[in-house]
């Protein structure tokens, strides 16, 4: 009986109020189905960001049994392209949502949104305005001061249809004229007041072609295009609030079907820019090797940088959904990668800073077999043979010649394990002409095979290692928070927002000696270099002849922890 209040009430604490609002409209018989849509502009690529409002129009589809559109609202042929139209069906499809015969475009309606503006001329509500986008801007007035009434507003309705239609027949060129709706230009909202509905541009549609040379504004075209696929729930961020009055005007003088617009606080996280804006600024400046870049939070860089779709899913899920704006920790987004890839990943050994070991009493020229785990917590999936031989790799950092108190990993003298292998001991100590270490001399106990002594007595540490000579070269990316602040976009004193980069956000370590079962890795394919982090197989870069290893997040929150020390100092 626990369980299931325990149930109730985790059940309880999710109707969010968006689930709340759509429990009411359906039992009060406003709507029979739930229809949502997510709408993106195809003029960039998607980043963590829209996938709040994926995660959220989908999912509470899914869950009320309804149906979800995919509509790409391309009204502006100025900056939208058919390769950002397939980049972004491919990351939707890739988060773990399929939308079927649901694909819908915007440029699909111009003829009945054409239709409708003429409709709203000839009841008196549009009209034919010739001042420029400055003259129009400038007479719009301000927060404070109502606009002025453009001097082309009484325009006759004869007037209007007759301009109208020579506008759509490329009579004029671009610029030259608008359609405005005619609504209220002292109105306290600015959206209301008498916005702009088309303009002239004879410029060919990446899907329309050159059939027209008048293209809707995007608030004309979003609000009726929802309307059109009988949405019944427009879920979208808190910036549009203010554009929901003239939604409903619009929905309201046509007489059409009226979706409803619901709006949610957008997801702030700290550490990041996710605006495309932001991010095509630091790629056109060089800061960032492309949309694709593992350290931006495009889904295209993420992918690449091995974050798993689930993670992303889940950390929306822990985010909630909320009214206000809010700014998340990163950590948790991190958190959430971690605890996906902990349960997926296999795990493999390599050494990033190699430092070369020579066992002196292991026989020369030969090798073994050892068998190693590949998922603790799976255990479906098995173990795997790792080659040990005379001479291997360990990490640089495992070992010193002159440790501190607390420092038990190798040192001369001391004896540790090598995991999956044999307990091994320091002898010697090999340097160059400049006294830096370059190899060191050991001795292994043959008895302890596997990892334990049948004496059983103990050691302090276990280390990874590498077979020198089964070894793969590789080159291992080792990616960081590109911003070295929580909020980036607050420029320093006397600086810009983009000296907020953080300098060591990439470190390119070359060579790094991997265990050889990851020369056959799949490009994008994701494991645990244990001991050091999550990595994947870089799907660009990546070949069996030159692997190329991206970090996708360390095992612990090393930044959380260093900033902390930091704050100390």
């Amino acid at each position: 009986m626990s369980n299931e209040n325990e149930n109730k009430d985790e059940a309880k604490k999710a109707r969010d109020f968006l689930r709340e609002e759509i429990d009411k409209d359906l039992a009060e018989g406003r709507y029979k189905d739930v229809i949502t849509r997510f709408p993106p502009e195809p003029n960039a690529y998607l980043t963590i960001g829209h996938t709040k409002a994926i995660c959220i129009n989908f999912g509470i589809a899914e869950e009320f049994g309804g149906q979800y559109n995919l509509r790409f609202d391309d009204t502006n042929p100025a900056k939208e392209e058919q390769e950002y139209v397939d980049a972004i069906k491919e990351d939707i499809r890739w988060l773990g949502f399929e939308w079927g015969e649901h694909e819908y475009y915007a440029s699909d309606y111009f003829p009945q949104l054409y239709e409708w503006a003429v409709a709203l001329i000839e009841k008196g509500l549009a009209y034919v305005d010739d001042q420029t986008a400055d003259e129009i801007r400038e007479n719009r007035g301000t927060l404070k001061d109502p606009g002025k009434d453009s001097p082309y507003r009484e325009r006759s309705i004869e007037e209007n249809l007759d301009l109208f239609a020579r506008m759509k027949a490329g009579k004029f060129s671009d610029g030259a004229k608008v359609l405005r709706a005619k609504i209220d230009m002292a109105s306290s909202n600015i959206n209301l007041r008498d916005p702009v509905m088309y303009r002239i541009l004879h410029m060919e549609h990446h899907r329309a072609g050159n059939e027209w040379c008048i293209y809707p504004i995007y608030d004309w075209a979003h609000g009726q295009s929802d309307s059109l696929e009988g949405v019944t729930h427009s879920m979208c961020s808190h910036e549009f609030i203010n554009n929901r009055p003239l939604y409903d005007w619009y929905i309201e003088k046509l007489g059409i079907f009226p979706s409803r617009q619901i709006e949610f606080a957008r997801g702030n996280i700290t550490y990041t820019a996710l605006s495309k804006r932001y991010d095509r600024q630091l790629i056109e400046e060089g800061h960032a090797d492309g949309w694709d870049d593992p350290r931006l939070y495009t889904l295209r860089g993420l992918r690449r940088r091995g974050c798993p779709p689930e993670a992303i899913r889940r950390f929306w899920t822990e985010v909630g959904i909320a009214r206000r704006p809010n700014n998340i920790d990163i950590s948790l987004l991190e958190f959430c990668i971690r605890d996906q890839l902990n349960k997926t990943a296999t795990r493999r050994m390599g050494v990033l800073n190699p430092l070369k070991v020579v066992i002196e009493n292991y026989p020369e020229g030969e090798s073994e077999e050892l068998q190693a785990i590949n998922n603790p917590e799976d255990e479906s999936a098995g173990t795997r043979a790792v080659p040990f031989s005379r001479e291997l790799y360990i990490e640089r950092d495992d070992f010193m010649e002159d440790p501190p108190r607390k420092f038990f990993r190798l040192a001369p003298g001391r004896e540790v394990r090598l995991r999956y292998a044999y307990f091994i001991t320091c002898t010697e100590v090999i340097k160059d002409d400049n006294g830096e270490i370059v190899e060191l001399r050991c001795t292994y106990d043959p008895a302890t095979r596997g990892g334990n002594a049948p004496d059983g007595r103990k050691v302090k540490a276990t280390m990874h290692w590498v077979s020198a000579q089964h070894a793969v070269e590789a080159e291992v990316r080792l990616y960081d928070r590109l911003f070295k602040v929580e909020n980036p976009l607050k420029a320093p004193e006397g600086g810009t927002w983009t000296d907020n980069l953080n300098p060591d956000s990439l470190q390119v370590l070359n060579p790094c000696y991997l265990e050889p079962s990851l020369a056959s890795t799949e490009p994008g394919s994701s494991c645990q270099f244990e001991r050091l982090g999550y990595f994947c197989a870089d799907s660009k870069d990546h070949t069996a002849q030159k692997p190329v290893f991206n970090r996708t997040v360390t095992l612990r929150d090393s930044w959380a922890r260093a900033q902390k020390q930091q704050q100390k100092k």
